[in-house]
């Protein structure tokens, strides 16, 4: 039941997905370069944060670098 509960809910997603484009037109492409654009800033953000706080507190127990 696990598995046909999954699939309706990747076709209902589909579906949306598929009236989204067809409703954005020439826009789609856009808003789709700007959702994955902001996306991967966030991540890259993230990730500079994230090491950042791995730098400082192998500097504060004194490992160098």
């Amino acid at each position: 039941m696990g598995t046909f509960i999954r699939f309706v809910v990747y076709m209902f997603i589909a579906i949306c997905v598929i009236v989204m484009a067809v409703i954005l037109g020439a826009y789609g492409s856009w808003y789709f370069a700007w959702l994955i654009g902001t996306v991967m800033m966030v991540l890259i953000a993230a990730a500079g944060a994230a090491m950042l706080d791995t730098q400082e507190a192998e500097r504060r127990r004194g490992g160098g670098g």
